[in-house]
């Protein structure tokens, strides 16, 4: 037997794995299991190569549990190790990796870090183990089997053995604290996380199905009796479908994929993006587009992200740009570097090189499918919208090829490009100014009131819903100088495209100075500004909306944007337009009583409120219980 000391300066590098070297201790079966099927795949190259015999039967990873031993195994039939290779892979290298490990990452920086950078992947045995034993055999001609064993301090004793089959055996001797990965779901749970797709067969223990009895013997009934059939229990798939070439694969394959990767995702995607680049960086995986449904659902973890088939994290913000967090999939990629902070990533060649390649495959798929079928493509905007907005706003270079496949869509259900839209509204909606005004809505069924007069004038109306309509208007204001767009309850519709063309009225001056404080006296605080504008005498007598500038800044600040937090909360701000021409007005002039003036004002006040969604609370019980009386 041999021993002697890990080349290590401190005594207290056990302890250090074990509190920081990452937060979630259930790591370390990912990175035993990772240098099990690295050194499976490096007997498969030498022997092609006839560096070492042929691979020849059954080369799978079993997972082996013995709670009464309190042991987990980690079993490889991969290119094992000599006594000088643990010498070199185990006692100097990992360990001169060690050092460094702690020369760079103190205290929360640790917990960063990801294990496998310093050499340390092994080593992560020791946050769950007391004692590990590597019994290891090489495939080389002529070598012997070796064991190495350590209680967690800088000793080692290492000495040769017996072993019934070439390759690796990992024993961690479970500590006290750490008994939860001698469980079976609690394994099952970490290898079926991290290790469902890598390129080797990986066991844990045994599933079993029942079968007919092989001897054929029947029941009381004449069938023939079932057995328990137990068989390996295989927790990957060692070729997942992002790793085959897209032309092998048809729909279904994916949307089958996607119902592996989602199981609580009843609804097929939209479509998919096949990524497979090999220069200048390694990228392959799937992106899916899901069934948004006009909700804008900013989970970030819905991309999971694997390193040669290992699963690494589902966090892959400033991995890929923040908007196509909205879809789903997976990306495999060796080139980014995951052994550093997040702060690096934004930094990182590679990473930008991956992230705007994502981001020109997503535009490039966009482009393609609305060229080949607009319809289909404009029959799915309600889905696409967000995706699209979303990406507009945080993503400079896809909007601009997002203008290619940016639709707008009206209330009639007609979607179109904006050359395509501008070219419809012609002069009709040109203001004095010859600005095209674009007007729009953010929920036409409550706003009906406001696009029906809009309809009747010719307008062709938009529908921008959902949080980011305003700052998609802003977006698209500044992409396209030439118009403005106003909500279609910003104004009443003779102020809302503005020409020289005007009404008469049929109030002059000293009247209307007459019935503005009656009509101000209806409406509570001074939250509401009254305005006379000549109207049809159809129109409505007293119309209530909110300025298209106040109520952007409102919406924008409302959802974090806009630079107006420094002003503190914005306060509620509306126009009261009164309809001049409207019987009404002359009523309310040609009354004599005061009361009554102030009470056909209030009623006058109150419904145009509750068209808006004003009148709340008692005086919205006041009023309802005054309407009922009148009926009685």
């Amino acid at each position: 037997m041999a021993t002697g000391n890990i080349n290590v300066q401190t005594e207290n590098i056990f302890p250090i794995i074990k509190k920081f070297l990452y937060s979630d201790h259930e790591i370390f079966l990912r990175e035993l299991v990772s240098n099990a099927v690295d050194a499976t795949q490096k007997r498969k190259t030498l022997a092609k190569i006839g560096e070492v015999e042929a691979v020849e039967g059954n080369i799978a990873i079993e997972i082996i549990r013995d709670e009464e031993a309190k042991t987990l195994t980690i079993r490889d039939r991969g290119i094992g190790m000599t006594e000088e290779e643990v010498n070199k892979y185990i006692n100097q290298i990992a360990f001169s990796g060690a050092t460094e490990f702690l020369d760079k990452y103190q205290g929360e920086e640790a917990k960063t870090a990801i294990i496998g950078h310093f050499g340390l992947g092994f080593y992560s045995a020791f946050m769950v183990a007391k004692h590990v034993d590597i019994v290891s055999w090489s495939q080389r001609e002529g070598a012997t089997p070796v064991k190495w064993s350590c209680d967690g301090s800088p000793e080692y004793t290492i000495d040769a053995t017996e072993k019934a089959e070439r390759g690796t055996d990992i024993v961690l001797h479970i500590a006290d604290d750490s008994e939860e990965f001698l469980e079976d779901a609690r394994v099952q749970g970490i290898l079926t996380k991290y290790c469902k797709f890598m390129p080797v067969e990986i066991i844990h223990g045994t599933t079993s199905d029942w079968v007919e009895d092989p001897s054929g013997e029947k029941d009381e009934e004449g069938n023939v009796k079932k057995v328990e059939n137990k068989v390996a229990r295989v927790v990957n798939a060692t070729t997942p479908l992002w790793s085959k070439a897209p032309a092998e694969l048809e729909g279904e394959d994916y949307n089958k994929f996607y119902k592996d990767l989602y199981p609580m995702n009843f609804e097929d995607p939209l479509f998919h993006i096949h990524l497979n680049v090999d220069f200048p960086f390694n990228l392959t995986g799937i992106l899916y587009f899901p069934q948004l449904k006009k909700e804008m659902e900013l989970r970030k973890d819905k991309i999971h992200l694997y390193s040669n088939q290992v699963f690494i994290t589902d966090n892959v913000e400033n991995i890929v740009p923040d908007f196509l967090t909205l879809l789903h999939g997976v990306i495999d990629s060796p080139d980014i570097p995951l052994n550093v902070s997040r702060s690096y990533l934004q930094e990182d060649a590679n990473v930008k090189k991956i992230s705007g390649h994502i981001s020109k495959k997503v535009s490039d798929k966009l482009a393609s499918m609305f060229k080949k079928d607009p319809e289909s493509f404009a029959a799915q905007w309600d889905d696409l919208r967000i995706f699209i907005e979303y990406g507009m706003l945080t993503d400079e270079k896809f909007a601009e090829r997002a203008k290619k496949f940016m639709l707008f869509k009206d209330t009639t259900d007609a979607c179109s490009t904006y050359e395509e839209l501008i070219a419809a509204v012609g002069e009709t909606q040109k203001d004095k100014n010859g600005k095209i005004i674009l007007p729009y809505t953010a929920d036409a069924k409550n706003q009906h009131g406001f696009i029906a007069p809009a309809l009747e004038r010719g307008y062709k109306v938009l529908v921008m819903e959902g949080p980011l309509a305003s700052h998609m208007v802003q977006k698209m204001e500044e992409a396209y100088p030439d118009v403005q767009f106003k909500r279609v309850d910003s104004d009443v519709i003779e102020n809302l495209i503005e020409t020289d063309e005007a009404t008469t009225s049929a109030l002059d001056e000293k009247q209307e100075e007459m019935v503005k404080p009656i009509i101000e006296g209806a409406f509570p605080g001074d939250s509401y500004k009254v305005k006379f504008v000549a109207m049809a005498p159809s129109a409505s007598p007293i119309t209530i909306t909110r300025s298209e500038f106040m109520r952007r800044m409102k919406e924008q600040q409302a959802v974090g944007g806009g630079g107006f937090q420094m002003f503190g909360a914005l306060p509620d701000s509306y126009d009261v337009a009164v309809n001049s021409n409207h019987p009404l007005v002359q009523k309310i002039l040609g009354e004599t009583d005061d009361d009554n003036k102030k009470a056909l004002a209030k009623k006058a006040g109150d419904l145009a409120r509750l068209s808006q969604g004003l009148l709340e609370g008692e005086e919205l019980t006041s009023f309802i219980q005054k309407g009922y009386s009148e009926l009685a």
